[in-house]
């Protein structure tokens, strides 16, 4: 006989994002300590552990009322994950980035903004894979991911990026506030933005190795 965890849609999922939070917190651990062994390089460990970071972030954030103390929640399941914590909660940042700002503070904001903008690509790519196509639910993820690609001096003013936001914005502009987006639309959002997100990471790439 099954056992069931869940007795409707909502339990449901409350225990599919408990899942999540518990492998993210796993896989930060994992990375942490491959970094500081020396198993996997500042090239490949800084591009996860900002995606990982802006995954917690987004999720944590959904979950505030289900699971208001992450620590309580590591405690709970007995998981033992000390460097995911002090990475995902006290530091927010990569590890070679706190290196880096130790080094130089422009570098400091630099690195920042960069990972400011890495947390809302992965927001507004959320966003989307959660079903959320109101034009008032889409709109201001688009809004502070923009805000954040034009803090950044590195970029290129004709960045992709940027062009492709802007142009997505004046579409939402034109909507009302409770209109939701096709199903066309969301699917060539989701490619704009996964792209741009792939082309920024690109071109910062070279940037980072220094």
């Amino acid at each position: 006989m099954d056992v069931k965890l869940w007795n409707d849609k909502r339990e449901r999922e409350m225990y599919d994002n408990f899942a999540d939070l518990y492998a993210i917190v796993k896989a930060t651990e994992k990375l942490e300590k491959a970094y500081v062994r020396d198993i996997i390089s500042s090239a490949e460990y800084e591009p996860e552990c900002l995606k990982l970071i802006a995954q917690f972030k987004t999720l944590t954030s959904s979950l505030k009322d289900t699971i208001p103390s992450v620590e309580r929640f590591v405690d709970t399941y007995k998981m033992d994950c000390p460097a995911a914590i002090n990475r995902l909660i006290t530091s927010g940042v990569p590890a070679t980035v706190e290196h880096r700002s130790a080094v130089s503070a422009s570098t400091n904001t630099s690195a920042a903004i960069v990972a400011e903008c890495v947390q809302h690509f992965i927001t507004a790519m959320d966003t989307l894979k959660l079903n959320m196509i109101a034009v008032d639910q889409v709109h201001p993820v688009l809004s502070d991911l923009l805000a954040s690609l034009h803090k950044l001096s590195i970029l290129p003013p004709d960045f992709e990026g940027t062009t492709k936001m802007r142009e997505w914005i004046g579409k939402l502009s034109k909507m009302g506030a409770a209109d939701e987006l096709t199903d066309q639309q969301a699917r060539q959002l989701h490619f704009d933005l996964d792209s741009s997100y792939n082309l920024f990471m690109a071109m910062l790439a070279p940037d980072q190795s220094g």
